[in-house]
């Protein structure tokens, strides 16, 4: 058995420490895979986000006994818009949750773009009409919040949320993953599952020292997001703006309260002052951002003003995860950790709870569960039909990885390049946008969302589908 040690950066909201992470890999001749008992599996999820939520709500209605850590204090219920689209979609109604879904929603009824006088150009609503692709705007708007703890509230009361740790260490040992706590307990566990974003540390942690960690940035492409008081005016409606200014900056603001608005600053940027700040280092972010947005055009001072009491600013360099394999052993990645597909798709949302969906199908296919009685550890049935949970991962990966694979095609290669940043193309494209709004092109949907998965199905899983 080989023992490694790797340095990791600390969370972005920890003050600067190093923190020393024991990772054990364990190195043995080819065996017979270690066949699980036909029936309940012990699983941890490092990561209470829509993701690992999702998971836990599904393995947990199997019968699985499963276990979800959050470094966070409490649930992070925090964070802006997201949407669901496609497929996406069915999995939260397979989950039974529209009706709540729904109850929480933000009513946003399109996407407006607008020039740096406020020109409109363009106008696209949202697609209710429960058929097609969606546009910008979709049917199923909600504040990341709302949908965490819809799922959390649906999964609390039958699997265990640990708040306030992480995991410092694991080895995979004798066909369990032995895992120490960064509060120094430790627990032994059938399955590890690392739900816990794109700069996941469970990645880091699965793919050993030394190696190069899945994450490839889009060039200098940023994204930093908070919220502006400001109430609603008469005749304003929830109507989402969208404005491009030189230089490769974006603007858009959303409402989905009637005192509040969203801000999204967007960037593509070789800022020495931004690639310089420390992540979690908000004040040099905000004054980074603030540099950049400086003279945009539009609103953008005012908004710049509000960021500087902003207390929810969040700043993100976007890109995508790739992973030759999901898995390693009994660990295993789901969402952005495992295929984060960039903010740029549109999809990240729907790629995480189809993702967890596709797993916990498999496990409940190949592992058993409720209906499975407890079996034998080793041999009988769970030998004859290959109900493993090695092959359970294999599975979800088969099944899973042509959906992703659509989706992530050529975000690397084009690295934002399709963003204008000069007067005059900024002028053309929001000509070619107001023609599309004229004659009702979901130009949005077609050509930059990836909602339009091709060939793919959402597989039905019996077992998971009981009541």
């Amino acid at each position: 058995m080989k023992a490694h040690s790797v340095t990791l950066p600390p969370p972005s909201s920890s003050k600067p420490r190093s923190i020393l992470l024991s990772v054990f890999v364990t190195t043995r001749a080819p065996t017979t895979p270690n066949k699980l008992t036909m029936g309940r599996i012990k699983v941890l999820i490092s990561g209470g986000g829509i993701a690992g939520n999702a998971l836990a709500f599904w393995l947990s209605k199997l019968g699985h006994h499963v276990t979800v850590i959050e470094r966070f204090s409490s649930l992070r219920a925090t964070g802006l818009q997201i949407d669901l689209r496609g497929h996406g979609i069915e999995a939260m109604r397979r989950m039974g949750l529209e009706q709540a879904f729904r109850s929480k929603s933000v009513p946003e009824q399109g996407l407006q773009i607008v020039d740096k006088s406020g020109r409109r150009w363009a106008y696209f609503p949202a697609n209710k009409s429960g058929k097609g692709l969606q546009d910008f705007t979709t049917e199923f708007e909600i504040m990341r919040g709302d949908l965490c703890r819809l799922i959390y509230d649906a999964t609390k009361d039958r699997a265990k949320y640990i708040f306030g740790t992480s995991i410092e260490s694991f080895e995979e040992r004798d066909g369990s993953v032995n895992v120490r706590f960064a509060d120094g307990k430790t627990d032994q566990f059938d399955l590890l599952v690392g739900a816990d974003g794109q700069g996941s540390r469970t990645r880091k942690m699965m793919l050993g020292p030394g190696t190069a960690d899945a994450f490839y940035p889009l060039g200098g492409s940023y994204m930093g997001y908070f919220t502006i008081a400001r109430p609603i005016q008469e005749g304003e409606g929830y109507v989402a703006t969208s404005y491009m200014a030189t230089e490769g900056r974006a603007v858009i603001t959303r409402r989905h309260s009637p005192n509040q608005i969203q801000a999204y600053l967007s960037c593509k940027t070789d800022s020495e002052r931004l690639k310089s700040a420390r992540t979690g280092d908000v004040r040099a972010e905000k004054e980074a951002m603030t540099e950049i947005f400086q003279g945009a055009g539009w609103q953008t001072e005012a908004i710049l003003e509000s960021l500087k009491d902003a207390s929810d600013f969040y700043l993100e360099h976007l890109g995508i995860v790739k992973l030759e394999s999901w898995s390693r052993g009994r660990v295993t990645l789901v969402g952005d950790a495992a295929y984060c597909p960039s903010a740029m798709t549109g999809i990240g949302t729907t790629s995480a709870m189809v993702g967890a969906y596709v797993l916990a199908g498999e496990i409940g296919r190949h592992c058993g569960g409720r209906s499975s009685g407890e079996g034998s550890a080793d041999g009988g049935d769970g030998a004859k039909n290959g109900r493993n949970l090695e092959t359970a991962l294999k599975a979800y990966e088969q099944k899973f990885r042509p959906f992703m694979d659509q989706v992530q095609k050529g975000i690397l290669e084009n690295n934002g390049s399709m963003m204008p940043t000069t007067t005059f193309t900024i002028a053309l494209a929001n000509c070619l946008l107001g023609v599309a709004s004229f004659f009702r092109l979901n130009i949005m949907g077609k050509l930059f969302l990836r909602e339009n998965v091709k060939g793919w199905d959402l597989p039905e899983y019996e077992e998971m589908l009981r009541d």
